[in-house]
């Protein structure tokens, strides 16, 4: 499970507190998308906030070859 931070430039990993950039070189962000390509979404940087499917089509295409 993963939750967005408030800068909107990385994502942090719940199973251990990693912050995790959107950096294609970086292999926990490439499975960060492949995690999103299973139709999984992170929980939303702020309480009632929401991840749209346009945003996880992005990073997908961002951090995947």
């Amino acid at each position: 499970m993963y939750k967005l931070t408030q800068y909107g430039s990385s994502v942090q990993r719940l199973s251990d507190n990693a912050f995790i950039p959107f950096d294609p070189a970086n292999t926990d962000a490439q499975q960060f998308a492949k995690w999103l390509q299973k139709g999984n979404k992170p929980e939303p940087a702020e309480e009632g906030g929401v991840v749209t499917d346009e945003w996880v089509a992005e990073i997908i295409a961002k951090l995947l070859p």
